[in-house]
């Protein structure tokens, strides 16, 4: 049966819902993640690990799914209109950047046997940071939910205030590192955590960026410090 408009769109919003629930449960891994090293629970850290086998699976089926949309619409010669089209582009994109994100989540936990080895507690540093990509990841997920670019720009205004969580905290790890407080192994592990962590709101702002542009069409790009729209016919 040829693909109607109508058919076209029921798919559509079927995959953003798959999407959706595919970035909540990246968001829980991450927020299992950072609460295994907080509590040096190895269980929990295990159970982040064992569950990125279903959010890898997730990840094919949903870029299956999205190619087999656009090769349906090609085939039966269905009109999309730019809003359309410019969805399923983002839906795959966005796609990507959550497995990137729960694959940080994934190397987050791994550090969990470090803690406890070395019966050590990360700094407040850490959990500051933590808390806080954990917060914009949420705020991701819903901007792209609810195609709220008011709140996508809030994530993307985030950025600069997790590099300088990261620096903060490197600083203080290799300070004590200097001073005998704080053993190689462990502030290697804080390394890992804190690059993984910037990574995620890296990703986020990926996606921040595509609501605004499958919402608006406006590209934004950060230069100089600051984000603006780039000119499209630059």
């Amino acid at each position: 049966m040829p693909l109607t408009p109508e058919g076209f769109e029921k798919r559509l919003k079927r995959l953003k819902a798959d999407l959706v629930e595919q970035g909540r449960r990246v968001q829980e891994a991450v927020e299992r993640a950072i609460e295994a090293v907080f509590e040096r629970n190895a269980a929990k850290a295990q159970g982040v690990i064992h569950g990125d086998t279903a959010i890898d699976h997730t990840d094919v089926a949903i870029e299956r799914t999205a190619v087999e949309l656009l090769g349906d619409a090609t085939r039966d010669g269905a009109a999309l209109d730019d809003a359309q089209l410019r969805l399923v582009l983002t839906i795959v994109k966005v796609n990507n950047e959550l497995e990137r994100i729960a694959d940080g989540a994934v190397n987050i936990a791994e550090q969990v046997e470090t803690f406890v080895r070395l019966d050590a507690a990360p700094p407040e540093t850490f959990r500051v940071m933590a808390n806080s990509v954990a917060g914009i990841l949420e705020a991701t997920d819903t901007a792209f939910d609810e195609m709220n670019t008011t709140l996508a720009r809030t994530v993307l205004l985030s950025d600069d205030a997790v590099i300088a969580f990261k620096s903060a905290l490197l600083r203080e790890t290799q300070e004590r590192i200097a001073a005998g407080q704080e053993s190689v192994d462990v502030g290697f592990a804080l390394q890992v955590m804190a690059t993984e962590l910037e990574r995620m709101a890296d990703h986020c702002t990926n996606i921040a960026e595509q609501v605004i542009y499958v919402t608006t069409g406006a590209i934004v790009r950060h230069a100089g410090g600051k984000w603006t729209d780039a000119d499209p016919n630059a």
